[in-house]
């Protein structure tokens, strides 16, 4: 990658959109560069996807459950009980982590009834100790796009070739 590709990857987090016409708005990068380097992009796996995204709020989806779970040490259980909590309903993300914590799980859900449930699927799966889970009451930050979590000019000089 390339400053170019930088500032498109950047645009794109910052805009919501891989519009080449829109892309060539904000970096200022002519249209038909960017349609080369967007295609360019997508062959190299680096965009993956041309997904939009939701407030889940207004979708229904209001509550934010974070699961701290400890599991049973065995040879290979990062990958066996992170499967497992992976393919929970509702489980959005799953972090094997350092530290006294073995695993970090996230749900988005609609009720109270459905954290009732979450919990009692993590406790379901044999190699689990125990859990600990908490409501996030407010989100302060959200961003889906952590390349909006930087300053252009940090990524360049941090990724670009």
């Amino acid at each position: 990658m390339d400053e170019k590709d930088i500032r498109i990857l950047s645009a794109i987090a910052r805009e919501g959109t891989a519009s080449p016409e829109k892309l060539e708005d904000a970096t200022g990068i002519p249209k038909s560069t960017v349609h080369y380097r967007l295609n360019q992009l997508r062959e190299s796996d680096v965009i993956t996807n041309d997904l939009y995204d939701l407030d889940l709020e207004k979708v229904g989806i209001s509550i934010t459950l974070i699961s701290e779970i400890w599991a049973e040490f065995e040879e290979g259980y990062h990958e066996t009980v992170g499967d497992k909590l992976a393919s929970v309903e509702g489980v959005n993300q799953v972090y094997f982590t350092m530290g006294d914590t073995d695993f970090i799980a996230i749900a988005h859900v609609t009720s109270r009834e459905m954290v009732e449930s979450l919990v009692e699927d993590y406790e379901a799966i044999g190699e689990i100790e125990r859990t600990s889970s908490k409501f996030a009451i407010k989100t302060v930050k959200d961003e889906q796009n952590p390349l909006n979590d930087f300053d252009v000019e940090t990524l360049i000089e941090e990724l670009a070739d």
